[in-house]
């Protein structure tokens, strides 16, 4: 390829991370926030939650793509660029997703432990802050990790949308050269290369955060292996 092609490539690499990081933070946010509601007291905020689940886990991230980005201004004169359309649904439907992980591994921490912090007198909120959480975290890392995966590649349909991110730019490479296979050979490498460098990162977060609380990694071969929760498992 000319350097002209290469250049359009890396700007489309470019957009693409910048989408998935600006994604991330949102449904992070998003996950965090409504899987805490899963389990709050009081029904009405548990139900609200859960419907929030319901409807951005039952809907395509395509068609909330097209809704925010192309119904929105005809709804409500609200004109977003398509970084910002794509961020939103995509960080909202993702979010949904993430929200499970978030309220199973709070769920899946022992029930001694809410018991300690109800005989300490803490609040509730202190007991999701001090106790819950800093032991839920890190067996979110693993799903979390998928869920990431996922998300990198839901970036590619923002370019039906005409974002130029790595599945567009790739494209428009194609129709220049009209080389299908050697083009998209090197579209699938740069997604697996970022995949790889997510699933390393995030391995490595996981590590650190539990050894924050005292829970040893997974041994090597020959080690000896110390007692691991189960992970609350991947996206349903």
């Amino acid at each position: 390829m000319t350097s002209g092609l290469w250049e359009l490539v890396l700007r489309g690499i470019w957009t693409t991370v910048q989408l998935l990081v600006f994604s991330a933070l949102l449904g992070a946010a998003v996950a965090f926030v409504v899987g805490v509601a899963r389990t709050h007291q009081s029904q009405a905020v548990r139900f609200l939650a859960a419907l929030y689940t319901t409807v951005f886990r039952g809907t395509s991230a395509l068609i909330m793509i097209f809704w925010i980005y192309f119904v929105l201004p005809l709804s409500f004169g609200w004109q977003l660029v398509p970084m910002w359309a794509g961020t939103l649904a995509l960080g909202l439907t993702y979010g949904a997703y993430g929200a499970e992980i978030v309220r199973g591994a709070i769920a899946a921490v022992d029930p001694a432990q809410r018991e300690g912090g109800i005989a300490l007198s803490f609040t509730p909120w202190q007991r999701m802050r001090l106790i819950l959480l800093p032991q839920a975290v890190p067996e979110m890392i693993p799903p979390f990790s998928n869920l990431l995966i996922e998300l990198l590649k839901g970036t590619a349909l923002v370019s039906l949308m005409g974002m130029g991110d790595l599945a567009f730019s790739g494209n428009l490479v194609r129709l220049a050269l009209q080389e299908s296979a050697e083009i998209y050979t090197y579209i699938l490498l740069i997604y697996f290369v970022i995949a790889f460098l997510l699933t390393r990162g995030m391995r490595g977060l996981e590590k650190k955060l539990k050894a924050g609380v005292g829970k040893e990694p997974r041994a090597g071969a020959g080690a000896a292996r110390q007692p691991e929760v189960t992970g609350v498992g991947g996206v349903s």
